[in-house]
């Protein structure tokens, strides 16, 4: 086989690649269009009390006798189908995100408590194409509790960038792959970031590209040399990421503020946004980071990484601790 024919093979095979896609994609949104119809079909027959309950296992029956061996229309899958209609019906505009997943990931968004937490979901499963073991992942890992305490901690901070910012970052990131020793240094902890890159990415979240390590940043006739750099297609921005084994001090910002500058005067194209820092520490005191971003000129992240899951009940309690927090001082501000 020559070249030229290698490539027009190459070409016939992407091109039954992507029909082979596109017909699964097809398939898995007729199918759901058929589960919400049936579901709406039951909800509305059971509200009227036209049916009983009875009626969708005569319902199970009957299909089962109409096409023996068909699957999928058992009488508990015909309840869940009940409860995936009325779960979204009223709110339309979610009808292009869970046309686009399986059933498999509609199934498992229903049973988070929150309309909060099954729109996020929705979401960054549709937006990153992440599948069900993907997202059983984000989900064990609060990933939707990290970002929400995020955003609320970052929302004054980057209040003056023209990109918008919200679901982005975490306030902390879960790390429990890099199979680190117990004791270990800023270097082992940046190869190890590098070499499980694919999982960090998907921690990170959707959008960034990686860039490269140790990028090398030119000022007059010194070098300096930005730990993690990445580029993130949403925000249409460079992000540098800066990481210390150690608790968080308010001096680490002023060497992350420096390569912002330099990668905004240097690196940035005319077209991009401003570039935004990422400070990734083993440990962090809220209040101190407040007070540290307050007089930052820079638009900079302070975040923690754990290297074992956290517990949900350890983040619920940060996010109550935070708004405690807020509500505080709101009324110390009345006061004066």
């Amino acid at each position: 086989m020559d070249k030229m024919q290698a490539g027009d093979f190459n070409e016939i095979f992407k091109q039954i690649q992507i029909a082979r896609k596109k017909v699964v994609q097809t398939a898995n949104s007729t199918l759901i269009e058929l589960y919400w119809n049936i579901g709406r079909s039951i909800s509305q027959k059971i509200n009227s009390e036209k049916w009983g309950k009875g009626v969708v296992r005569d319902l199970a029956e009957f299909i089962s006798q109409k096409e023996p061996g068909i699957k999928g229309f058992g009488d508990k899958n015909l309840w869940r189908m009940k409860q995936f209609y009325e779960t979204y019906s009223h709110n339309e505009e979610l009808a292009t995100l869970w046309r686009v997943l399986s059933w498999s990931h509609n199934r498992r968004i229903m049973t988070l408590k929150t309309q909060e937490e099954r729109i996020f979901y929705l979401k960054i499963c549709s937006e990153n194409n992440y599948s069900v073991r993907d997202l059983e992942r984000l989900i064990n890992t609060s990933t939707f509790e990290r970002v929400m305490l995020s955003d609320n901690k970052s929302s004054q901070v980057f209040k003056d960038l023209p990109q918008k910012t919200e679901g982005i970052f975490r306030d902390s990131y879960i790390l429990d792959f890099l199979n680190l020793p117990a004791a270990y240094e800023e270097k082992e902890l940046q190869k190890a970031l590098v070499h499980y890159l694919k999982d960090f990415l998907q921690e990170l979240g959707g959008g960034f590209s990686f860039i490269g390590e140790e990028y090398r940043l030119q000022v007059g006739t010194d070098d300096f040399y930005i730990d993690l750099l990445f580029f993130h297609r949403k925000m249409q921005c460079l992000v540098a990421f800066e990481l210390k084994t150690t608790k968080f001090k308010p001096e680490h910002l002023g060497q992350l503020e420096f390569y912002l500058e330099a990668l905004d005067r240097d690196v940035k194209l005319e077209h991009e946004n401003p570039s935004i820092g990422v400070l990734l520490c083993r440990e962090k005191n809220d209040e101190v980071v407040e007070y540290a971003l307050s007089r930052s000129l820079s638009p900079s992240v302070v975040t923690e990484y754990q290297t074992k899951i956290l517990p949900k009940e350890l983040l619920k309690q940060k996010i109550n601790d935070f708004y405690t927090l807020i509500e505080q001082r709101s009324e110390a501000n009345d006061e004066n």
